[in-house]
């Protein structure tokens, strides 16, 4: 395995433990991501390859892949190797992991997209690669021009390798706006320039230079940029050629004769991009320029097929895809169309009668608009596959929550736009109007105001009213100076300061009077209002200078002027918990922090290689700074002392922006140069706060004040106003109601995602009254029977919308004149089913269920099941009406359900489950019911197996909260329970189910043991065993955490007192008793507990070998056994004389956790643990009853029953078990048995699992692959493994997989 290149040199030595450091992860995690948008500064900056599409912002390349079983493209990568823009893409026609990318520094880079790495980089390309493809006639050949040209070609391997130039392509009279070789003519390639015209060149051949250029352009010097260039794919000489002002033109390119020129509806329209439609040849569609129109042509018509409106932006780039996305249910391959046939031979469609619609075919076109939207358009079914909209395309330099909503996060850019995003749903809710130019920050207005303030490079600043959208006010006091910063004052709505590159900082009020002109020796950068004194407000300064000015006066001297910092200061914050106290960041790569009423700087924090420019107090701990740098990193820092909690190095930028709510104290936004903002959780970083909260601790250790809570050593505790509030209102309650404390900390401490929503839902289940329900619960995971109610409701609000369709269509085939005929006879001679038959073979579907009641009801019953059957086949949203009017009630939730429609399967389910899609009732002449009907029939199976789907769709997209709501709003408390502790919600899970009680406690009690495993690493185990006491039945837990307390005695003495628990005398006294008395359990759980803990190995690893001797064990004989000696203590197991014992216990755990991982279905490390298991029993001096050869047998047994019958990969074909491997399989079953607690089957995966990182790229030391997600660093410091995998591995195998026996607490 590829791992083990990584970690075999812990196997081969018993003394590994010398120099080792404890395990860790970042205590910072990523939660969200809003991905950057496609640019609209180059050509090629969207490209498809079978299953996946990219596009490029400025900085970085995002490619998207299609998980197939959820029928969604998801995120797959982003690669971000180049620091200046990206010119354009190219997907290697010959491999689907190839890619080729170009940027403005001269570099052109190879990636290879399955690894996510780079394999090839040319840089100095001796200009910038404007264009770029890969050569269609060599495989490994990459071409490219700058704008001037030569036409460059690299060779990236073989005896050939290196840059040449194209013998003929160069010299050109006009830059170059895009090239395309031909796809079938070896070396045949074409180029469009600024002039319009084209250049053709192909060896053996007449160069042909500047030749096409569209008529109304001779003898004129006029330019008409060519827009697009696509060769026709059935045809060798046929090229497709879009001018932005002439329109669309069919040219040969061998006799350079114009074929047809194509008319466009309107002389203002301008086609921007043009694609060949692969799956209907002379077939094309193309993207306007101004409007976001999508046109669909055929080459045998000069005008437009078909329009359609998808954004109000105007396009960039289209492409569509070869092969559309695969669905998981069969389609029947569609009937050829007789009438479009290869480009060079296309024949009209016929006309067909009108209110006949033309059929478009299957395909799918990857749209890029000028406002960053990106999207996936389904041509055949006319709507959005994937859609991300409004994503920034350039720098983003500043973001701010909304005052009153923790939910609303601006974001200021370069691009010239401030854009508002609900980060509950991930998704653009605002876009300011127009184009400011570049945005360098924005200020929320105070409190309820829905206003923004941005300030902007040359245009002044502005306010924009997001709920009129429009600007309301524009200030202009710094002229045409860049104004660096806007803040609108904390406590006083109509005061605005600006600082600007003119040396002023100007503070005005919203009607434009100015207040105060603060003038500065240079350009002032940043400035920000203290949240203590209304009118004291600090500047940072190009002079390196910190001022800080007292508004209340007329002097516009400062206060006080602090120095120290040796480069420009860019951004100051003031502490909103400590009076006086702020910081300042600078280009000299320090932040400092400054004590107002010392007049002195108290700490300077180092650790930062670039200029620091994000900046952010915590509102709830004192001493907790944030700051971000252009060294690309984030760094959270403990002011105490100036060490470095935290590095995280997740963006692929400079790092510009940081903000959070106050009443969402841990949930932080950072925006950067690499065009994303992610959220971040910083609730680790206070770990030992949230256990004390639910373990009930005393309010002291919860909230306390700033003086006490900056000491040096002292333990987090809360200081800000929302904390405050908390405790008020639960001690204006009284009694003791901790499930409101919980409720109201969790919703403080979680991130967004679903926690909210969670609450709404455990508040329903528990009978509270509908009517306290917040107003935007109807928006989340609605509870069951909630659901019909409010979607009901929306309906009626939508049938007062008149929908308009745009543009009109032309009709399919005529039909078959003989067979109407024939059919309008049968009707006359009332021979009704006849003629329903022939109409459904003519394919007028709708007259014949017109008239079948007049056969029968029984009859248009099967006919409409016969057209459901049919629509279902074809992918079509038709059949939907059809199987409601037929009760056919289970094969729509399964159609929903095979194209991932699961909020739609939920919906029809639930509507079943109440009632009201019940098959018609058919009245037979003698009055009795028809058989048929299903009144009576349970659909709940099929509600919960819908409502389990959606809820596995949002775990595997890192969502385990949503995932919990979706089975609470059905009533299923063990399953939502299961999905917050495989989603590592400890926290969360413990709260929740305190608060739903009996139906959680089996959940709730394994999170709090598992917390309890988190708090002995922190290490806290008084907060252990407050945690393990909770549980009732609680002994052996409480065993467990005094075995591997390794405390001194008084210290022990303590704890065992606390838990109830015998004396260390004692203990050996039970242990030997226990031990005579064969009871080995008992004999072990005591040993552990004594003077001589070592004294257990030998006693529980015996019984454990003597067991696996047998035939006839299962692993619930051997794994508490097991489990219980993992709590020896460390130092104990690493002696040397317990050297033999140790080696037998870690082939035992390993083999027993391999096991159990099967049982759980963990399948990405069983293979793991059986190697591991396999290379310690190679290496290390044993005697155990295990062979290499039985575990490779097990392993290879275990994949072949459990291999997917039908694998996403075409690389993995599909081969059956042989006979002994089902054999060898099934007493491996036998041996596992079933998981006793319900829903914890299946692996973990924890919230941001699903985002790719930017530049904080690891390789797992299981997999050898890149890991997504969170890492997990083992305790040699390198090793590496995704925290899923640490967390899975952790809860069957508690040891370490390097085999050090260190235990492993991922938790």
């Amino acid at each position: 395995m590829a791992w083990m290149t990584y970690i075999s040199s812990w196997f081969e030595q018993d003394d590994w433990y010398e120099g080792l450091q404890r395990a860790s992860m970042s205590r910072v995690r990523q939660v969200g991501l809003l991905a950057a948008g496609c640019q609209p500064w180059n050509k090629d900056v969207c490209a498809a390859s079978g299953d996946r599409f990219a596009y490029c912002a400025t900085l970085a390349i995002y490619v998207y892949q299609l998980d197939h079983r959820y029928n969604e493209f998801k995120l797959h990568a982003i690669m971000s190797e180049h620091k200046k823009t990206i010119t354009a893409i190219s997907w290697c026609p010959h491999n689907p992991d190839l890619f080729a990318s170009g940027s403005s520094d001269d570099l052109v880079i190879i990636w290879n997209v399955a690894e996510q790495k780079v394999i090839a980089k040319l840089n100095n390309t001796k200009g910038t690669p404007a264009s770029l493809s890969w050569c269609w006639h060599a495989g490994e050949a990459v071409a490219f021009a700058p704008r001037r040209g030569p036409l460059l070609i690299w060779t990236i391997s073989g005896p050939d390798s290196g840059v040449t130039v194209h013998r003929d392509a160069h010299s050109f009279m006009s830059d170059i706006c895009t090239f395309r070789w031909h796809p079938q003519k070896k070396g045949k390639v074409v180029f469009g320039h600024m002039d319009g015209s084209l250049s053709i060149f192909q060896s053996g051949n007449k160069s042909q230079r500047h030749v096409l250029r569209p008529d109304s352009l001779e003898g004129t010097d006029e330019e008409d940029p060519v827009t697009a260039l696509e060769w026709d794919p059935l045809s060798t000489d046929y090229l497709l050629v879009a001018n932005l002002h002439h329109g669309i033109r069919l040219v040969d390119s061998e006799s350079l004769y114009c074929i047809t020129s194509f008319s466009l509806p309107s002389a203002a329209a301008c086609v921007q991009c043009v694609a060949w439609v692969p799956s209907a040849p002379g077939m094309f569609i193309t993207g306007d320029s101004q409007v976001g129109v999508l046109r669909i042509w055929n080459v045998s018509r000069t005008t437009p097929i078909d329009n359609f409106k998808l954004k109000k932006t105007g396009f960039h780039c289209l492409h569509v895809l070869n092969s559309p996305p695969r669905k998981k249910f069969s389609i029947q391959p569609p009937t050829p169309n007789h009438h479009t046939s290869s480009t060079s031979e296309a024949v009209p469609p016929p006309a067909l009668p009108l209110g006949q619609a033309f059929s478009l075919p299957p395909g799918h076109a990857l749209c890029c608009f000028l406002d960053g939207g990106v999207g996936l358009y389904d041509l055949g079914a006319k709507k959005w596959d994937f859609l991300r909209d409004m994503g920034h395309v350039e720098t983003i330099f500043d973001c701010k929550f909304k005052p009153n909503d923790p939910n609303l996060l601006a974001t200021a850019s370069f691009d010239g736009t401030v854009k508002v995003w609900d980060v509950d749903t991930l998704t653009a809710v605002y876009t300011s109007p127009g184009n400011e130019g570049v945005i360098y920050s924005l200020s929320w207005a105070p409190g309820d105001l829905d206003c923004i303030a941005g300030a902007t490079s040359q245009n002044g600043a502005f306010i924009w009213d997001i709920k009129k959208g429009k600007v309301i006010q524009r200030f202009n006091e710094h002229g045409k100076n860049g104004i660096f910063c806007v803040a609108w004052s904390h406590k006083d709505s109509k005061r605005i300061a600006t600082c600007s590159g003119d040396g002023l900082c100007v503070i005005r009020t919203l009607d434009g009077r100015v207040l105060h002109r603060y003038k500065h020796p240079a350009a002032v950068f940043g400035c920000d209002w203290s949240q203590n004194n209304k009118d004291m407000i600090a500047t940072g300064c190009e002079d390196r200078g910190v001022r800080v000015y007292y508004a209340a006066t007329s002097s516009d001297q400062p206060l006080k002027v602090f120095s120290g910092h040796t480069a420009k200061v860019f951004h100051v914050r003031w502490s909103p918990l400590r009076e006086g106290i702020l910081c300042s960041g600078s280009d000299d790569g320090s932040v400092r922090i400054w004590d107002y009423t010392q007049d002195a700087c108290i700490r300077v924090l180092s650790g930062h290689s670039g200029p620091v420019r994000g900046l952010l107090w915590n509102p709830e701990i004192p001493y907790l700074l944030v700051s971000g740098s252009w060294d690309y990193t984030v760094r959270v820092w403990d002011t105490r002392e100036g060490t470095c909690l935290d590095t995280v190095c997740d963006h692929g930028a400079d790092v510009y922006g940081l903000t959070c709510h106050p009443s969402r104290p841990f949930t932080m936004a950072s925006c950067s140069r690499d065009s994303t903002v992610r959220l971040w959780s910083l609730a680790p970083l206070i770990t030992p706060l949230q256990i004390s909260i639910l373990a009930d601790r005393p309010w002291k250790e919860i909230i306390g004040n700033t003086d006490d809570a900056i000491l040096r050593g002292a333990p987090p505790v809360l200081c800000g106003k929302v904390s405050r509030d908390i405790k008020q209102e639960i001690e204006k309650l009284g009694g003791h109601p901790r499930g409101k404390k919980l409720r109201w900390f969790s919703e403080c401490l979680s991130p967004p995602g679903g926690s909210d929503n969670l609450w709404n839902l455990v508040a329903v289940i528990k009978g509270q009254d509908d009517s306290l329900l917040p107003q935007n619960y109807c928006k989340g995971i609605m509870h069951l029977k909630h659901l019909l109610k409010f979607r009901t409701s929306e309906a009626q609000e939508l049938t007062t919308v008149k929908m308009s369709k745009f543009g009109g269509g032309i009709g399919a085939p005529t039909t078959e004149e003989r067979l109407k005929e024939a059919a309008d006879i049968h009707l006359r001679l009332g021979q009704i089913q006849r003629y329903c038959e022939l109409m459904v073979e003519l394919g007028e579907w709708d007259k014949a269920l017109s008239v079948a009641p007049g056969v029968s009801v029984k009859y248009w019953r099967k006919l409409t099941q016969r057209r459901a059957d049919q629509l279902i086949q074809e992918d079509k949203d038709d059949a939907i009406p059809y199987c409601i009017a037929t009760g056919d009630v289970r094969k729509l939730v399964h159609f929903f359900m095979a194209r991932g429609q699961l909020t739609e399967a939920l919906l029809v389910a639930q509507a079943a489950c109440e009632g009201n899609m019940q098959t018609c009732h058919i009245s037979t002449p003698d009055g009795a019911s028809d058989p048929e009907d299903a009144r009576g029939e349970d659909f709940t199976g099929l509600l919960h197996a819908a409502s389990a789907q959606l809820a596995e769709w949002h775990f595997q997209g890192g969502r385990a909260v949503r995932a919990a709501c979706c089975h609470l709003a059905v009533d299923d408390v063990q399953l939502a329970m299961a999905s917050l502790l495989r989603g590592n919600e400890l926290e969360l899970a413990v709260c929740v189910g305190t608060v739903l009680g009996e139906s959680a406690a089996p959940a709730t009690h394994y999170a709090l043991e598992l917390l309890a495993r988190k708090c002995m690493m922190i290490p806290m185990w008084n907060l252990a065993a407050d945690l393990l006491l909770m549980i009732p039945d609680n002994e052996l837990q409480l065993v467990k955490l005094c075995a591997f307390y390794p405390g001194c005695e008084e210290e022990m003495s303590d704890l065992r007192e606390k838990c109830k628990l015998p004396t260390v005398e004692e203990c050996m006294q039970l242990a030997e008793t226990a031990h005579a008395g064969g009871n080995v359990f008992e004999a072990v759980k005591y040993y552990l507990l004594s003077q001589e803990p070592e004294k257990a190995l030998p006693v529980g690893v015996d019984f454990v070998k003597e067991h696996i001797s047998s035939s006839d064990w299962t692993l619930d004989t051997i794994y508490p056994v097991l489990d219980l000696l993992s709590y020896i203590q460390t130092e104990k197991l690493l002696l040397p004389t317990c050297t033999e014992a140790r080696n037998e216990l870690l082939i035992l755990s390993g083999y027993a956790g391999a096991l159990l991982a099967a049982r759980r279905q963990y399948a990405s490390i069983v293979p793991a643990l059986y190697e591991y298991t396999s290379q310690l029993l190679k290496r290390r001096e044993v005697s155990v009853p295990l062979t290499i050869e039985r575990l490779s047998e097990e392993l290879e047994a275990w994949r072949a029953c459990t291999q997917p019958v039908h694998p996403s990969s075409e690389d993995s074909p599909y081969t059956p078990a042989s006979e002994s491997q089902r054999r060898v399989y099934a007493a491996l079953l036998r041996r596992l048995q079933a998981e006793p607690l319900r829903g914890m089957v299946g692996p973990d995966y924890v919230t941001g699992s699903h985002l790719p990182s930017h530049s904080d790229a690891r390789i797992s030391c299981l997999t050898g692959l890149k890991i997504q997600g969170p890492v997990y660093l083992l305790e040699d410091g390198k090793s590496a493994i995704s925290l899923n995998d640490a967390l899975m591995w952790a809860k069957v195998n508690p040891f370490s997989p390097l085999g050090t026996g260190i235990r492993l607490n991922p938790f």
